[in-house]
């Protein structure tokens, strides 16, 4: 793949070590001194190359949800960063670390870095020669620790149910290093190929009988279990049992049978409707002279019905043929066609929205456009 002019004139005659693709044609590039972020010319900005030089004092990570910021501290420069997408966090750190660490002399010329390693703040950096450990908020500073493969006398994995522990015995101290179980197997593997191509054997027995030490004290060396803190307390055996309120429940239960019982009797219509007879027949046997009750039915004629009501069946009967005349009776309007001025309307709307139609596209390309370039770090 073919370097661009720009990023090609600011090597310096150094040679690319590695590269690191950031989206688009947005990339990465490592020097033995430097750092280099091209970015393609786009939306937000145009062709550009910024350099980093590896001697910084520190390298700091901010990971967000989109982008990961990467900090660069110097002693007399000061502060500067860069940002890329958070889904090359991994791909861009391993580089660049290395590069630092060889910027700073802690690596020597032809040593490789293997792998890296971030859990939560401990951050762990194979290499050909060495082991680096660094602990804290920052990726690498000055406050780190190393082993070098020439100090090992014994390597040891203590298993465990969520980690495992790295016995690493340097000058006869061992230096526990526990990762999570996810990736313990993987940063096994490395260090023990580290380990076994350093010293040319072939196998973690043959290893420790190189490497060890006869007369290295029993007691430095770990036979004891994994502590990885208190853990869930038990279950109690005997909980308390909850307070018995059957009896309260039991009197909800019948107040609202009452209340119910109560509401069918008041709503009852054979009841409302047996009182109301006996109302009219008692008002009935008041009005009598003799003061007697009649109990016998009354029955009204046809004639009293009509006058009680005050409507005429004859009245209803016309006004019902009437208005089914009126309902059958047919229009006389003829349907009218299509407005023409309307139609002409309708075709010129159907235009601008096609128009329309072509702008949001082209508009959706161009936030497309500048949504990637955003979330390549720009």
């Amino acid at each position: 793949m073919s370097v661009p002019g720009i990023v090609q004139s600011t090597l310096d005659g150094e040679e690319i070590s590695a590269r690191v693709s950031l989206g688009g044609e947005d990339e990465l590039f490592i020097t033995p001194t430097n750092t280099i972020i091209y970015r393609a010319d786009g939306l937000l900005s145009d062709e550009s190359v910024d350099k980093f030089p590896h001697d910084a004092d520190r390298l700091t990570l901010s990971e967000g949800r989109r982008k990961t910021k990467f900090t660069l501290e110097y002693a007399l420069e000061g502060t500067t960063d860069f940002s890329v997408p958070a889904s090359k966090t991994d791909a861009v750190l391993h580089p660049v670390l290395a590069g630092v660490l060889n910027g700073n002399g802690i690596t020597d010329a032809g040593e490789t870095v293997a792998k890296t390693y971030r859990f939560s703040e401990l951050t762990l950096i194979v290499t050909s020669d060495r082991l680096v450990k660094h602990i804290g908020e920052a990726v690498w500073d000055d406050d780190y620790e190393e082993y070098h493969y020439d100090d090992v006398t014994n390597l040891e994995f203590e298993d465990g149910s969520v980690a495992t522990q790295i016995v690493l015995t340097v000058d006869g101290r061992p230096q526990r290093i526990k990762a999570p179980n996810e990736d313990a197997n993987d940063l096994r593997e490395r260090l023990q190929r580290a380990l076994f191509e350093y010293h040319d054997v072939e196998s973690l027995a043959e290893l420790n009988e190189v490497v060890g030490e006869d007369d290295e004290p029993a007691a430095e060396r770990s036979t004891g279990t994994v502590d990885f803190g208190d853990g869930v307390d038990p279950l109690d055996a005997d909980p308390p049992e909850p307070d018995d309120h059957a009896d309260d429940g039991e009197q909800t239960v019948t107040t609202g049978a009452n209340r119910a019982e109560s509401r069918s009797q008041s709503t009852d219509p054979l009841a409302s409707d047996s009182a109301v007879p006996d109302a009219v027949d008692a008002s009935r046997d008041r009005d009598r002279p003799d003061g007697a009750a009649d109990r016998s039915p009354r029955q009204d004629t046809p004639a009293e019905s009509r006058e009680s009501t005050g409507i005429d069946t004859d009245d209803l009967l016309a006004a019902a043929g009437s208005s089914s005349d009126v309902a059958t009776e047919p229009t006389s309007e003829p349907a009218s066609g299509p407005d023409p001025e309307l139609l002409d309307r309708l075709e010129d709307l159907e235009a601008a929205v096609e128009r329309q139609s072509d702008r949001i596209e082209k508009q959706q390309q161009t936030i497309e456009q500048l949504i990637a370039e955003l979330r390549q770090g720009r």
